[in-house]
């Protein structure tokens, strides 16, 4: 089971913003996306995110997930690249973030996974709540997995990871828009 949540603002959920309007910028109260404030500065992009339960159908879930956001921002030649970037990721936190959390205190969506889109990339994380760093393996030729990280390198303009509050992490990359070097 998931939850999906997008905006074209990047501001808060899509049904929060139909329910309440545009949320306020911080540091300006009354300034909205949508004021003459924000006149000749750059679009915000695009925020979409995406509840997992934890279950080995993520990883099919999250490129869905993936294929219907870029598709809707209109970056379908980014689909293939991202899908396989956050399979990886997904894929790992299933594996191996989830392993060490207990069962019972284990929440809905022990996993988010976040799109934003920027100006020159779109950076995909996904966050879970483990605190141990993902570890590239030194996979050899035969090895039928072990690469994820590598795969995750080669194909990301960067990518890294860092702690949450209160607890875990978000591991996260970078992909170009295209006709960006």
């Amino acid at each position: 089971m998931s939850t999906i949540s997008t905006t074209t603002a990047g501001h808060g959920s899509r049904r929060a913003t139909e329910q309440y309007g545009p949320k306020p910028l911080p540091g300006n109260p009354r300034a909205t996306p949508q004021d003459p404030v924000l006149e000749g500065l750059p679009p915000l992009g695009g925020f979409a995110a995406c509840g997992l339960d934890g279950s080995p159908r993520n990883p099919c879930q999250a490129r869905r997930f993936v294929a219907h956001t870029l598709h809707c921002w209109e970056l379908p030649s980014l689909v293939s690249d991202m899908a396989l970037v956050v399979s990886e990721l997904v894929t790992n936190a299933v594996r191996h973030a989830l392993v060490a959390e207990p069962q019972e205190a284990a929440p809905e969506y022990p996993l988010w996974l976040g799109l934003v889109r920027h100006p020159e990339h779109v950076v995909c994380s996904v966050a879970d709540p483990s605190s141990e760093p993902p570890r590239q393996r030194d996979a050899a030729a035969a090895d039928l997995d072990g690469r994820g990280l590598e795969l995750i390198g080669a194909l990301s303009e960067s990518w890294s990871w860092s702690l949450t509050e209160p607890r875990g992490k978000t591991v996260w990359a970078s992909l170009a828009l295209p006709g960006r070097d």
